[in-house]
């Protein structure tokens, strides 16, 4: 079967609608998207758009009672004379206005930054799914961190693992918000850590954030922002374990 005849079950397959087809056919397309990865890209941007647009449903909407009290603070007399009785209810009005405005922006900056994380959550499953997971296969850094050069309008610096208990396996070039940026991956005994490297100014739903660390979905995220690049650690590993490697790339970077 094409590649095009697959894609017609992707919507089917995203929304998990198991009822409408039989088990064997879905495992059919997951086996064809372990094995494509065009494919699996594809179903992973179908994931993205159908949880940025639940997002986009859920944002800040003030109630019907908040918006009728605003119309009619600002809701013009039938005599309305130039005094200054009226100013104090108009600044009122402006005053609601503005926190109504401000509330909705945080709000926005905080759904992007859920987004954004969501994001490189579900790049990461992707790449330990994937076949082939990273474009340069290598333990070492001098090997790895060269084979950007050229694909990023940036450089980074990798610290020696050789004594440490994290092993690096390779790299690939990925997108953050259309942009370019490095994904590296890791290994801890049983755990796998993907560090993503992009320009602070490139990632603008991290960006302003400073240092942070989260638990999403049983994941361990942490991010930060250093000599105009951000750095985000993805990973099923503890927090511990995920600070200790943040702690390597922050010393490597100050070199």
């Amino acid at each position: 079967m094409i590649c095009n005849e697959w894609r017609e079950q992707f919507d089917a397959y995203v929304d998990d609608a198991s009822a409408e087809r039989g088990p064997d056919e879905f495992a059919s397309l997951e086996e064809h998207l372990r094995s494509c990865p065009s494919c699996a890209a594809e179903a992973l941007n179908r994931v993205q758009l159908k949880r940025a647009t639940r997002a986009a449903a859920a944002r800040y909407v003030p109630s019907p009672t908040f918006r009728l009290r605003i119309e009619k603070s600002i809701k013009p007399k039938r005599k309305l004379l130039w005094t200054a009785a009226w100013i104090p209810g108009l600044a009122g009005a402006i005053a609601a206005v503005l926190l109504v405005t401000v509330s909705a922006l945080i709000w926005t900056r905080h759904v992007a930054h859920e987004e954004a994380v969501a994001q490189l959550l579900d790049m990461h499953i992707a790449t330990l799914a994937s076949p082939n997971p990273v474009d340069v296969v290598s333990t070492d850094r001098h090997t790895v961190k060269p084979w950007f050069q050229g694909k990023l309008p940036f450089t980074f610096n990798l610290p020696e693992f050789e004594y440490s208990p994290y092993k690096l396996l390779g790299g690939k070039l990925v997108y953050v918000h259309h942009s370019p940026a490095a994904q590296l991956l890791f290994e801890l005994r049983k755990h796998d850590l993907s560090v993503f490297i992009t320009q602070e100014n490139q990632g603008a739903a991290f960006s302003g954030m400073g240092q942070s660390d989260m638990r999403e979905k049983g994941f361990t995220v942490e991010s930060w922002n250093q000599d105009g690049l951000r750095y985000v650690i993805v990973s099923d590993a503890g927090p511990t374990e995920v600070r200790a490697l943040g702690d390597l790339l922050k010393s490597a970077a100050r070199q």
